[in-house]
């Protein structure tokens, strides 16, 4: 079952972020997928050690974003062990020359696919379908909320195209600062 390569790495046109392709192996009892292999993470340049995992459960129509953390700055790696999401990331790195661009995919729980986010990205996603989402996601170092920050899910600076209409959003992240007010005073100086 595991004789070929069980893991593909894709690096994106935003440096840093990479497409984690996994190889599911199906049939009619259902499926079987290796999440992380340190090995194989290990050949292909990924992290092989984190600190956490973390699961959250959204319901149908819930968008969570856009968030991230600073000193430690972290890092994930993000995937869907049910449901279906669109994941999106934003470059918040003043100095990178992708600074306030953004990338989506869909992650699914048939699909295969994590996301490798670096520090200096701003993370959300939004569930897709009529089934809830269970996201699954290693981060490297510890949560610390005094160094949590956000930017708006629907910030007019950033036109990330949301593939759903009227999102269910926590009071929360409604009032986090527009993309402006982050790069008057950006947290990621590195």
């Amino acid at each position: 079952m595991h004789g070929e390569s069980s893991v593909k790495v894709t690096p994106l046109e935003i440096p840093g972020l990479r497409l984690v392709e996994l190889k599911v192996h199906g049939d009619q009892r259902g499926f079987f997928v290796e999440r992380f292999n340190w090995d194989l993470f290990a050949q292909n340049g990924l992290p092989t050690e984190f600190f956490q995992d973390n699961h959250s459960r959204s319901a149908p129509g819930v968008l969570r974003g856009l968030h991230y953390q600073t000193q430690p700055a972290q890092s994930k790696l993000v995937g869907v062990v049910r449901g279906r999401i669109w994941d999106v990331v934003v470059d918040i790195r003043p100095q990178s020359s992708h600074f306030g661009q953004s990338f989506g995919v869909e992650l699914s729980d048939l699909n295969g696919r994590l996301l490798w986010v670096p520090a200096g990205f701003a993370h959300g996603f939004c569930v897709l379908g009529d089934q809830p989402a269970d996201v699954f996601y290693k981060v490297d170092l510890p949560y610390q909320p005094k160094t949590e920050g956000g930017i708006r899910w629907n910030d007019p600076d950033l036109c990330i195209e949301w593939p759903i209409s009227n999102p269910v959003i926590s009071s929360r992240d409604q009032g986090l600062p527009f993309f402006k007010e982050y790069r008057a005073n950006p947290s990621f100086c590195a």
